[in-house]
């Protein structure tokens, strides 16, 4: 089963391990493909949608995996006890509701060895909530799939929380120092995006004028960034 190139980024995060489960699974195709590949040797695919658990339970037949994938309808991480599962990942939702996902269940959360986050926007303030609640983040990863940018968080429980700079949480400072092409790709478009932005404000209010000394303040720290590749 060949995956998209935004799944094989997800599904390179995780390391051998005994169980897994994949939140939001959809068709079920990451946790197939890693058991089928021996990276994990057991799974659960859930999803809080009928549909999507329906689709996975089809392709598990199809793939013979259905003796070590099983599939859950519920939301988030209510689905597994604590200590039921090694790893999670939570992939293909808004940074917002992936944030909400890992808060609601923390109980579940501490007693995991890493968590592969792949929000499919506003990654900032997913970012935002792991650095200050206090996660550890282990790696990122960053790819092109589809005319659109992903990235990729593997994170462990921690209380240790971080102090940095905002634009931090809009820019990994992980992926900024591995100095990728694909990362030097992503500040420009972001560059490119808050250009325009900055250039269609107007200063006519409070909070036009403190909303485009914001975005100078990015664009900057952006510049500067493109400097590092």
């Amino acid at each position: 089963m060949e995956l998209s190139i935004r799944l094989k980024a997800i599904a390179s995060m995780i390391e051998e391990c005994d169980s897994a489960i994949d939140v939001g699974t959809d068709h079920g195709y990451v946790p197939i493909y890693l058991v089928k590949k021996s990276i994990i040797k057991k799974a659960i695919a859930s999803d809080i949608n009928r549909g999507p658990v329906e689709k996975a339970k089809n392709n598990i037949v199809i793939n013979n995996t259905q003796g070590q994938i099983s599939c859950r309808l519920g939301s988030g991480l209510s689905t597994v006890k604590k200590g039921e599962v090694e790893i999670a990942i939570i992939a293909g939702m808004g940074g917002n509701l992936i944030r909400d996902i890992i808060d609601a269940d923390l109980d579940v959360v501490k007693e995991l060895k890493y968590l592969v986050l792949q929000p499919v926007q506003n990654a900032e303030v997913l970012r935002e909530y792991l650095y200050n609640t206090g996660y550890d983040i282990l790696d990122e990863e960053i790819c092109y799939d589809d005319g659109k940018f992903y990235e990729i968080i593997k994170v462990r429980y921690n209380t240790k929380s971080v102090s940095l700079d905002s634009i931090y949480y809009e820019i990994s400072k992980i992926l900024l120092d591995k100095r990728q092409i694909g990362m030097k790709r992503f500040v420009e478009f972001k560059l490119q995006k808050y250009s325009k932005v900055y250039d269609t404000l107007n200063e006519d209010t409070i909070l036009s004028k403190k909303r485009k000394k914001q975005l100078y303040h990015i664009t900057c720290k952006l510049k500067e960034f493109l400097k590092w590749f």
